[in-house]
Formats: C-alpha cells, structure tokens, sequence
C-alpha cells in the first residue's frame, strides 16, 4: 500500500519529495569542502546518489522524513538541500527522531534553514504526536549549535563520541540538544498530503 507523503509549505519553501532532478546538486553539495565542514569527509556522486535515493525511499514507506527542500518563489522549483526527521540509528546512546539539515552554500544565510526546521518540527509535534525531537552535531560546529538554540532547542550538555567515528577523530565528540512538545513553533505551516501514485511522473521545472 502507498502511503500517502507529506509536503510541507512554509511562507518561501517547499519540503517535498525528492525528484531525479534533484540529485546533481546534492552530490555538488555534498562534495563541497565548506558544506561538508563538520562531516568526516565529502562525499562521490555515488554515495551521495546513494543517500539521495534512501531518503526517497523513507519518505515513500513513511510518508515523512528528510525532505528536499526548494525555493516557491517563481516558476522554478529550485532545489537548495535537505531538511527533516529521521528515526535515530541503532547505535547511537539515545533513541527517538532526529531533526536535521544540509543546506547548498549558495543559500546560507537567508534564514531558509530555519524555516523550514521549524516546519519539520511542528510536523512532528501536531501531526506525529511525538512528545520530543532530537538533534545533535560535533562540539566544534557552533552554527548548527546555534540553529538549534534559534529553534527553542535546550541543550542537554551530554557529550558523546559518534558510534560511528573513532574515538580520536576531532569530530568525534557530540552535542545532544532537545526540544519538547510543549514548546512548539508558532508558525503557518501547511501539510499537504498525496499519494506518491500522483506524484511519479512530477519533473522539476526548468
């Protein structure tokens, strides 16, 4: 059965499916050194296809999850990264749903990344019911640290080295940051629900 996907639509962006288009600026993104910063390595338009695809095939089985995100201003359906939930992994010291973001480099700056967090988090407040949102990042990124301060996040002071990364590694160690239900964002956020079935022949416009 085809769950039905979740598009969210603040007042200047869409989270919404990805598309094929999309993928060539992923993989742009993602082979950036700046963009890339706080994250081990950049990535080859393999891997990053890679993830492209599985955050398409969560949002296909979920109906919600790390949502593309793209410009509503004008007729271009313009691409500018990611944003959204995502269950947290098996491995990490906590459990719960995760909020994060990657933004393309071009579009840093103008406040896109927090709209649309705060999108995703009242997503998973009002329509999840979820009672808390996690989110965490290396002690040395102080601006995502901040984007989660901007988003009423409180900072648990739990640090911990990502399962994923060796203990040595500078990026190792990690913040955890928390945001309750009681707290949600007063935004206008509007949902729009549609069965991927409609959606599998939508293209980005050029």
């Amino acid at each position: 059965m085809i769950k039905p996907t979740a598009t969210l639509a603040t007042e200047r962006l869409l989270l919404r499916q990805w598309q094929p288009c999309d993928l060539p600026v992923f993989a742009e993104m993602n082979a950036d050194s700046e963009v890339m910063q706080y994250f081990p390595k950049v990535l080859s338009k393999q891997t990053s296809n890679l993830i492209a695809n599985k955050c398409q095939q969560l949002i296909e089985d979920n109906g919600w999850g790390f949502w593309a995100v793209s410009l509503k201003e004008g007729a271009a359906d313009t691409f500018i990264g990611m944003v959204g939930l995502n269950q947290i992994h098996a491995d990490m010291p906590f459990t719960g749903v995760e909020i994060a973001w990657r933004l393309h480099k071009d579009y840093w700056r103008n406040g896109y990344a927090l709209e649309a967090a705060q999108a995703a988090l009242k997503y998973a407040f009002d329509v999840l019911a979820l009672e808390e949102v996690v989110a965490f990042t290396a002690i040395s990124n102080q601006p995502s640290q901040r984007l989660m301060q901007r988003l009423g996040m409180t900072n648990t002071n739990q640090v911990f080295d990502h399962p994923m990364l060796n203990a040595n590694h500078p990026l190792a160690p990690h913040v955890l940051s928390k945001k309750r239900k009681r707290t949600p964002p007063d935004i206008r956020v509007e949902v729009n629900f549609a069965s991927l079935a409609n959606l599998a022949g939508s293209e980005c416009i050029a």
